[in-house]
């Protein structure tokens, strides 16, 4: 959890909240890599809260390093994904407005096989590449299903 958004918590309690988001849906040979989190043990795609200052492009980028170890290039918008309601696991409330970006590999490294199941960060159980035809069943909430949804379809520039 960011700073501010601690900081926003102490003063608001699990109140509802908007938050901004940014995440990439990193495509490699037809595999889509999704990120299985601490939270909820749900996959989705790596993202998290644009910190105060940052553009949503900047943001993402940084959460895929710190969530998967790789070094992505954005290539394109997905979409602006606006309403929604996610409940986290300790009942804080939020509308996530999640601003998804297309991108590309270009360097770092996942953990390798040994580290299999061995956590990245605080917030990251496991990472893997999936088969873009072939994604787990459930994701961590509808809006990371619709998104991926739309990247299986090909769309660009949803605004939802």
């Amino acid at each position: 959890m960011s700073d501010y958004i601690g900081w926003l918590r102490a003063r608001v309690g699990s109140a509802p909240i908007q938050l901004a988001f940014a995440a990439v849906c990193v495509v490699d040979e037809g595999r889509v890599l999704l990120q299985r989190r601490r939270d909820d043990g749900a996959w989705g795609f790596p993202g998290g809260a644009v910190e105060l200052g940052e553009s949503a492009e900047e943001a993402a980028v940084r959460e895929v390093r710190e969530e998967t170890g790789l070094d992505v290039r954005v290539t394109g918008l997905l979409g602006v994904y606006t309403k929604y309601w996610h409940t986290y696991p300790n009942g804080d409330r939020a509308q996530p407005i999640t601003v998804f970006f297309r991108g590309t590999p270009i360097g770092g490294a996942m953990p390798g096989a040994d580290l299999a199941g061995t956590s990245i960060d605080a917030e990251t159980l496991e990472v893997r590449y999936f088969p873009l035809d072939d994604p787990p069943q459930a994701l961590t909430n509808q809006q990371h299903a619709d998104a991926l949804a739309d990247l299986r379809a090909g769309r660009s520039g949803v605004h939802r």
